[in-house]
């Protein structure tokens, strides 16, 4: 009889073919394992502890459906970034919706205090210029400066060539310049 390592002692390799298999003990200690990167990316790219509570909580369900599509050609982390972007795509798309229907029905946000809060200094400042960014520039910006990724990684997580990430960055870096004067910032 084969001896089992237990779940602390296992890598990531081995909890996936374990989970994909239907071990829960395996999923749940690879959730346990990755839930943090998957929360700090969330955060990055939404900057709302609630909203990246919530994109991570719909990563960690969709990684459930998943994990028995992963066929392990990259890094498993490159594969959650991907989901945990997709999840918070998916997110701001249903909110958008959300907020056009309230709009025509003429109906105020409940929460206005939320939305005009000041950010403190100059970094959080520039994280909410990020945001503002087109998808693709914001994307890229998230994934080299705020999680530390190569462009080459960067570039896989997107599905997109290394050079595209560095135009992108580029332009992200003209754009935020300006956001960044119209806020007083610079």
């Amino acid at each position: 009889m084969a001896m089992m390592l237990d779940e602390s002692e296992a890598s990531d390799a081995e909890l996936i073919g374990r989970a994909k298999d239907g071990d829960r003990g395996a999923f749940g200690k690879l959730l346990e394992r990755h839930y943090d990167f998957v929360y700090r990316a969330a955060y990055r790219w939404c900057g709302r502890k609630a909203d990246a509570e919530d994109i991570a909580q719909e990563v960690c369900v969709r990684l459930g459906r998943a994990i028995r599509d992963y066929r392990g050609g990259g890094a498993f982390t490159t594969w959650l970034y991907t989901m945990t972007m997709n999840a918070a795509r998916d997110m701001m798309r249903k909110t958008a919706r959300e907020t056009v229907k309230t709009e025509a029905y003429g109906v105020h946000a409940l929460i206005s205090g939320e939305a005009s809060a000041e950010p403190e200094g100059t970094a959080e400042a520039l994280w909410v210029a990020v945001r503002q960014l087109p998808d693709k520039q914001r994307d890229a910006v998230l994934l080299v400066y705020g999680e530390g990724l190569s462009h080459a990684v960067a570039a896989e997580v997107m599905a997109i060539s290394e050079t595209t990430v560095s135009w992108h960055i580029h332009e992200a870096k003209k754009r935020l310049k300006t956001l960044m004067r119209s806020a007083g910032e610079v």
